[in-house]
């Protein structure tokens, strides 16, 4: 639905609020003070000379003959731009229509929930005039409404609701619609608060493109102090907060295209971390728990990937799949009844020839009885005809039926493949973030023996040298024997921690390689699992051919970097650093 469509709605309401006796006319000191006030709230600059220009021939009656509609469209529509607040434009036209047709009795809702009400009623309307609101609608709105009160929704009662409406009207105005949930007809043991919340939860969504809000923590980009933000997600931006109540906004995220999210892993004391990369700036955002990460991480991904493809928002894209079934069934059913037109027409034109023969038939008979029984021949073969027409007919009705339910079960098959292929999309999302997890925590067992094998490395140097002053010390005079044994005592007191050390090093190394063998496994079932699911999205689709990573086994490590030494020389080198350290712990 496009700007003016949607415009036109609200202004239908108020002008057909101005038209007292229904006449379809309004006199044309309300029409000027109608079209300065859309104006004034469409920053528009009003001239009111055009619209007496418009209406100079007329001067006796309450408009000219030429209608409100057409200057509507050249001096206001027409210039109108996205530069102003649909919300005052709405209450303008609201406080117009609503005080002739708002019947407040037995209401259990406050004026602004009906008023949000009367705007979900543009918005869900059929865009004829005048403006009602079809069942598959009507029942829409109220299965959402249900649950954003947290009920379930009960489809046998709206069903019995359904047949109380009269068959040639199965639709609702907007009033109507007021009273239905204004009555409490489809929220019994609800209170009025809850009630309210759901309108407004159902408006934000349908009506502010609120897809979703909450309560999360945002890193400063100043102090990088961590706050308490109320972020609401819009198609194209992410405004954030201080209160639910929306008084004081504090910034927006603008999405587009380019803009990416991703999780990240818990740090600072902070878990459940993800961040929003736009083209000029990140921003670092702390969920309440793991289910509401991965909730808004889907959400915003579904925005960005709208913005790329250029689609709107999904209840807006629904919405228009709604109407578009409804027209191909709509198309179809006139076409059912075209044909059956046809063959009743043909059936009665075959009736009138029929008869008519039948009355030849008589005078035939009245004229000469030697022609009866060539008459009775006649209306013989004739009353076969007939019968073979009405049989082909039963066929021609049969064969529409039988194609009619074809084109039914043709739908919800459709339905059902696009609901497994959704389905089937979540699933490859989900192989896809746990892998990508895999991938993180090979990354920071790697750095974890790199850090083991580095003191491990220092060690050994220690060691060593700890060794050789050990030989200088052996070799001095016997006059220095006694100091000298001392020193060596304790020398070797600090060997053996070192040793000790030593050896709890390479258990922790042993612990992380192992740690490291469990990863890689883990990264192997992730792509395993990942694979299958693209091979079954490839084969539903046909369209999509996902490049798999390949396999990393795991590289020899030694103290001295990545395949240093080949396993011959490192069993060398093991080998005389276990000759040397014998001869030091038993000096001949």
């Amino acid at each position: 639905m496009g700007l003016r469509d949607e415009l036109l709605k609200a202004i239908w309401h108020a002008f057909t609020a101005l038209d007292v006796d229904q006449s379809g006319k309004v006199s044309k000191s309300q029409l000027k003070v109608l079209s300065h006030s859309l104006c004034t709230v469409m920053k528009i600059p009003h001239d009111p000379v055009a619209l007496e220009e418009h209406f100079k021939d007329d001067d006796e009656g309450p408009v000219s003959t030429q209608g409100y509609m057409p200057y509507l469209n050249r001096f206001i529509l027409d210039k109108v731009q996205d530069n102003f607040d649909r919300m005052d434009f709405n209450k303008m036209c609201w406080t117009l229509c609503a005080r002739k047709n708002l019947n407040r009795n037995h209401l259990l809702i406050a004026d602004d929930d009906a008023f949000k009400i009367w705007c979900i009623f543009n918005f869900l309307s059929e865009e004829r005039y005048p403006l009602v609101i079809v069942t598959e609608e009507i029942e829409y709105f109220l299965c959402k409404l249900t649950e954003a009160m947290g009920g379930s929704w009960i489809e046998e009662k709206f069903e019995d609701y359904r047949g109380q409406l009269s068959e040639g009207q199965q639709c609702l105005t907007a009033w109507e619609l007021i009273e239905l949930v204004g009555t409490g007809h489809f929220s019994k043991g609800m209170d009025r608060q809850t009630l309210s919340m759901g309108i407004s939860e159902v408006f934000q969504e349908l009506i502010l493109d609120v897809l979703k809000q909450g309560y999360m923590m945002k890193k400063g980009h100043k102090r990088k102090n961590w706050t308490e933000r109320w972020f609401v997600l819009q198609p194209s931006s992410i405004s954030y907060y201080v209160g639910e109540d929306l008084t004081e906004k504090k910034g927006d995220i603008h999405l587009d295209g380019n803009c990416c999210v991703e999780s990240l892993p818990d740090k600072d004391g902070k878990k459940c971390l993800f961040f929003v990369k736009c083209s000029d700036k990140s921003y670092e955002i702390s969920a309440s728990d793991k289910k509401k990460k991965q909730e808004w991480i889907q959400a915003i991904q579904t925005c960005i990937s709208l913005l790329k493809v250029g689609r709107p928002a999904p209840h807006c894209e629904a919405r228009q799949k709604r109407r578009e079934l409804r027209q191909k069934q709509q198309a179809e059913q006139e076409q059912l009844e075209l044909r059956m037109r046809e063959l009743q027409t043909a059936n009665e034109s075959k009736q009138r020839e029929l008869e008519a023969m039948k009355k030849k038939l008589e005078d035939a008979a009245a004229s000469a009885a030697e022609e009866e029984q060539r008459r009775l021949q006649t209306q013989n073969e004739l009353e076969d005809l007939y019968r073979a027409e009405m049989a082909k007919e039963r066929m021609v009705r049969l064969q529409m039926e039988e194609q009619v339910a074809q084109k039914s079960s043709e739908v919800e098959v459709y339905l059902l493949r696009v609901r497994e292929l959704e389905d089937m999309y979540h699933r490859l999302e989900e192989a896809l973030e746990d892998e990508r997890q895999a991938r993180l925590d090979e990354e920071t067992v790697r750095k974890l023996q790199a850090r083991i094998l580095e003191e491990e490395s220092a060690k050994r140097l220690e060691l060593e040298q700890m060794h050789l002053q050990q030989q200088q010390a052996i070799t001095q005079t016997r006059a220095e024997k006694e100091e000298l044994e001392r020193e060596r005592l304790a020398k070797e007191s600090a060997l053996e921690a070192a040793a000790q050390q030593l050896e709890r090093l390479e258990a922790e190394r042993q612990g992380a390689l192992e740690q490291y063998q469990e990863v890689i496994k883990k990264l192997e079932d992730a792509a395993n699992n990942t694979k299958s699911w693209k091979d079954k999205v490839a084969q539903h689709e046909g369209l999509i051919r996902l490049i798999q990573p390949g396999s990393k086994a795991p590289q020899k490590i030694t103290n001295w970097g990545p395949a240093a030494f080949t396993e011959a020389e490192l069993s060398l080198r093991e080998k005389d650093w276990q000759e040397r350290k014998s001869r030091t712990a038993h000096p001949q």
